[in-house]
């Protein structure tokens, strides 16, 4: 009996998202999608889209064609379209699930039979997570037989964007459900959940970059200090030869240093200063820099990473090795980019400390968030007089 109900709660929960018609124009939107990317390829050429080259200077002597159709698929599959277009046009078909529920008066009828509040609420929100879980179902189908067919590779790791994703869809979807219960309107449930993501991509924007500038600054120091020691060492050398060749060192014996000298070795190299100086400033510049980027960790920590959650799926498809291949080498890097943002060692390293964040801290936390946004909506739902 238990079962039939839950049954028919979902099944007509699931008609009234699929009469939308978004469900099928996503879709349609999906497999647009995976043809217009299997029409993309790689040669010693360049790449190519269709019968045309494209003016890209990157070849199948750079990356091979696996690793070609993995970047589009984490860099445009799932990054633009799977996170952003189809999330969107999931919410704005679930939006209403819970406010056209409470408010058209409705929920007497189902109520009116034996049925918990707590089996319809959670029957409900299954069924709006069900919804994205097919459509990433089957654009995940059409990528993985695009990267045998194309990329010459079969990758089942492909399917753990469905998990990932829809884990991704949740916290968004359970904060809109709280909204759809509060307000009781479905417009005014995904503009601010839409508000609430834009706050998000802000944190994480705003992470990565301070991330960045302080592993900037941690390679600053690096080069201030070795700097400074190899300045040391031509001094060292130079006073040994001076020894060597019995000539006055200054400093030594009765002459004096030179005005500004602390030590004989600034004495005959002016350069140590000034590379003391610069050691001193990157120093002092860590501290700041590290008590911003250990506040906005905090807050984030508190909050879903719907940013960090994508990547890990980019994790298990792209090695590190892979990931240098593809942002290539950075032993001629300009002298004015050395020690800044700019800098490809320190968007590298920037690179590796997120990667490194633990799947515990990146989905734990973040579904931790989630369930208590869940339980302030069973509590509305099963107390409310709708």
């Amino acid at each position: 009996m238990i079962l039939m109900q839950t049954g028919a709660i979902f099944l007509d929960a699931y008609r009234e998202l699929n009469a939308k018609k978004l469900f099928w124009i996503t879709m349609v939107l999906s497999a647009l999608v995976v043809l217009v990317c299997a029409m993309l390829g790689i040669n010693k050429q360049g790449i190519t889209f269709l019968w045309f080259e494209l003016p890209f200077p990157v070849n199948s002597d750079m990356i091979s064609p696996k690793l070609f159709y993995l970047t589009v698929f984490t860099s445009f599959g799932l990054g633009l379209w799977l996170t952003w277009i189809a999330t969107i046009l999931a919410l704005v078909s679930t939006a209403g699930m819970f406010p056209d529920l409470i408010a058209s008066g409705s929920i007497e009828t189902v109520l009116s039979k034996p049925m918990s509040r707590t089996r319809l609420f959670l029957t409900k929100y299954l069924t709006g997570l069900v919804f994205m879980g097919m459509q990433l179902v089957v654009f995940c189908s059409g990528f993985f037989l695009l990267l045998g067919i194309r990329g010459e590779t079969w990758q089942p790791g492909l399917f753990l964007a469905v998990p990932i994703v829809l884990a991704f869809f949740s916290f968004l979807f359970s904060v809109q459900v709280l909204l759809g219960l509060v307000t009781k309107s479905t417009i005014a449930s995904l503009l601010l959940t839409l508000l609430f993501w834009l706050g998000l991509f802000g944190l994480n924007a705003a992470d990565a970059i301070l991330v960045s500038v302080r592993a900037a600054s941690e390679i600053r120091l690096e080069d201030a200090q070795e700097s400074l020691d190899n300045q040391i060492a031509i001094a060292e050398r130079t006073v040994d030869r001076m020894r060597g060749k019995g000539e006055p060192i200054p400093g030594e014996a009765d002459e004096p240093l030179p005005e500004g000298a602390a030590n004989t070795l600034e004495a005959v190299n002016e350069r140590i200063p000034r590379r003391a100086e610069s050691l001193q400033e990157a120093q002092d510049a860590i501290p700041k820099r590290r008590v911003w980027s250990d506040r906005i960790f905090i807050a984030k920590t508190l909050l879903p990473k719907t940013g960090e959650t994508i990547a890990l799926l980019e994790r298990n498809l792209i090695s590190d090795e892979e990931l240098d291949a593809l942002m290539g080498d950075t032993t001629d890097t300009p002298e004015q980019f050395l020690g800044t943002m700019n800098d490809p060692r320190a968007q590298r390293r920037a690179q590796d400390i997120i990667r490194k964040r633990s799947i515990t801290w990146v989905l734990g936390t973040s579904l931790a968030f989630e369930a208590i946004v869940l339980g302030i909506c069973l509590m509305l739902f099963a107390r409310r007089d709708f």
